[in-house]
């Protein structure tokens, strides 16, 4: 069965729920949802960073430091970003802070973004276990690394991840 998909009213914050679509209407017509965006940090700081796999419907085999998906009809953003969190890397019981909310739109996807943070640690949370469908490899990398990274524009990263990221350093000041 496919998964229904909470709309969202276009561009408004916080953004409200105002009707369902399956979630192939939704990606096939572009319209506006909501997702809950995660950025997994170690007690050191540092960011995990994954590869997509290649059989995503959006930004397949390109690299993230977002963990999370699409919220579902009837789902609350904070629900969607404890399940997201648990299904594509296994951990679960981390303490999630929301930092804030942005609208991000480009040909292939309208989504307000719920943007989370979190503290994962080993030793509390248990290892990181990748989900097959979703993750093909992850490792941890500094700030800095990463926005070295970032800065090479032929770095297949997620067009949403940079604008998401440039956000979160307004809001965070990181």
């Amino acid at each position: 069965m496919e998964e229904i998909v909470a709309l969202y009213a276009r561009d408004e914050l916080p953004g409200r729920p105002v009707g369902s679509a399956p979630r192939g209407r939704m990606r096939a017509d572009n319209l506006p949802h909501a997702a809950a965006k995660i950025l997994v940090r170690d007690a050191s700081g540092r960011v995990y960073v994954h590869r997509r796999t290649d059989t995503k419907d959006l930004y397949p085999g390109l690299y993230d430091v977002w963990v999370g998906g699409v919220v579902t009809a009837g789902e609350e953003p904070d629900e969607t970003a404890e399940r997201e969190l648990a299904e594509e890397l296994g951990v679960q019981g981390c303490a999630l802070r929301l930092v804030g909310r942005h609208w991000f739109r480009d040909p292939h996807t309208h989504f307000l973004a719920h943007l989370y943070e979190t503290v994962y640690e080993p030793a509390v949370h248990g290892p990181i276990v990748h989900q097959p469908e979703e993750v093909a490899e992850g490792w941890w990398l500094t700030w800095d690394a990463l926005q070295t990274r970032l800065a090479d524009a032929d770095w297949p990263f997620v067009p949403d991840g940079r604008a998401l990221l440039a956000h979160y350093e307004g809001l965070c000041g990181t």
